[in-house]
């Protein structure tokens, strides 16, 4: 019996030593970080844009935290600056990932800005990058024979182009390449008088 509770108190010990480390302790520290300046809240399309890349299971593949050279060298990549927590203020869920099976898209809106090259890399990836293991989504679009007014037609290389009609983005493809556009925080991490005050101390 004496074992038992001692095994059990270790347990509960442990326990709050971890919540109070991992959870406790940053919550306090990020409780009140304010946006990183030059960022701006989604737009509403941007919003469903959003749903749509969790949705369809990007954040599986990709991540969204830019590394310190330290520790990776996403700078010479061209991923961008290392990310810091106020580049996420407006991000709920934070969709940081913890995978890379794909490059980090934080910055894809800075690094590719092209309307017509994301949505024909949603189509076939393997057009626009060789060799690409990226699955295709072409359930995101429709084939017409010709589209209508206020379609948006994907242009794509005449050998992954379908034989016959055109492809078209259907609104779930708009709304996700105006997520991925979004992302770009290319800006500088610190407001201007912040980079100084902390090189004179």
């Amino acid at each position: 019996m004496e074992n038992g509770v001692k095994l059990i108190s270790g347990a509960l010990v442990t326990l709050a030593i971890a919540t109070v480390s991992l959870v406790v302790l940053p919550y306090l520290q990020l409780q009140d970080v304010p946006p990183t300046p030059g960022l701006k809240p989604y737009t509403e399309v941007e919003l469903r844009g959003r749903q749509e890349y969790i949705k369809q299971g990007c954040l599986y593949c990709h991540s969204q935290q830019p590394r310190d050279p330290r520790q990776a060298p996403d700078d010479q990549r061209g991923w961008g600056r290392p990310s810091v927590a106020g580049d996420y203020y407006y991000d709920r869920p934070h969709l940081l990932g913890t995978m890379r099976t794909g490059p980090d898209l934080l910055n894809i809106g800075a690094r590719q800005s092209s309307v017509d090259w994301q949505l024909g890399h949603l189509y076939q990836p393997r057009a626009y990058v060789p060799g690409s293991i990226m699955p295709g989504y072409p359930y995101l679009f429709e084939i017409k024979e010709a589209a209508a007014p206020g379609d948006r037609i994907v242009t794509l290389p005449p050998e992954f182009a379908p034989a016959r009609g055109v492809v078209v983005a259907t609104q779930a493809a708009e709304d996700l390449v105006s997520y991925l556009l979004s992302l770009d925080r290319t800006f500088p991490a610190l407001a201007a008088g912040a980079d100084s005050r902390r090189a004179t101390n």
